[in-house]
């Protein structure tokens, strides 16, 4: 874990670098997209829903609702969207972070196929919604401790992210299934409770899940050096 604020540095440092901001400019567009997409159909469905039950007076309050729905959505999807996104462009913010500071370990890399890709994000994206929907009720008891909802969900993504990010780094190496993994569970742990927190936060959480590969590019890498010299 002691690698971790080195690996944010230098993942902060690279955020200039062309490559990362393409990805950047492209995981933000589709997630914008992917929440105006909802909040219309949001608005759409209060309307309908107004109409049938006989309610529609013109106030406009269903597109109303759905503005409050879909704020209240995003702040509970955006890191289900985010992680969802972010596994298509891993690979190139992976690539621009090894080709800066790992280049002799991306000669070795594997490319992932697309239909691997998008399974695994898919996989991804399935896991954080089922896990946070269980998490859900939970939360939903907890509102009464004031955080407890959201130290909740932090937990629970912290742990889903630390294994994704490891992962969309490590599947390009892997080779052996039973092939000891290069993140300790604490330094996973932690780089997805870091990740988790940044997304949290507006106009931040669009930078957290680049931070976030490119921090796991750096520990992944930094784990199999080590592991190799043990």
């Amino acid at each position: 874990m002691a690698s971790l604020p080195r690996a944010l540095a230098l993942s902060i440092g690279q955020l200039g670098d062309p490559a990362i901001l393409r990805v950047l400019f492209k995981s933000a567009l589709i997630t914008l997209a992917v929440f105006i997409a909802l909040g219309w159909g949001m608005s759409l469905g209060f309307e309908y829903a107004l109409e049938w039950a006989g309610l529609e007076d013109g106030s406009r309050i269903g597109p109303l609702l759905a503005a409050l729905a879909t704020i209240i959505g995003a702040w509970l999807l955006f890191r289900i969207v985010a992680i969802f996104v972010i596994q298509f462009f891993a690979d190139e913010v992976v690539r621009a972070v090894e080709a800066r500071h790992y280049p002799d370990d991306a000669a070795n890399a594997r490319a992932l196929p697309l239909r691997q890709e998008i399974a695994q994000s898919l996989r991804a994206g399935g896991r954080a919604l089922l896990f946070n929907l269980l998490a859900l009720p939970f939360a939903a008891a907890l509102l009464v401790t004031g955080a407890g909802t959201a130290l909740l969900f932090w937990l629970v993504n912290a742990v889903l992210l630390g294994r994704e990010l490891q992962d969309m780094v490590w599947l390009r190496y892997r080779i052996d299934e039973a092939a000891t993994e290069p993140m300790g569970r604490l330094s996973r742990f932690a780089l997805g409770g870091v990740v988790a927190g940044l997304l949290a936060i507006p106009f931040v959480n669009l930078l957290a899940p680049i931070l976030g590969a490119a921090s796991a590019t750096h520990l992944v890498h930094r784990g199999r050096k080590d592991r190799d010299l043990a």
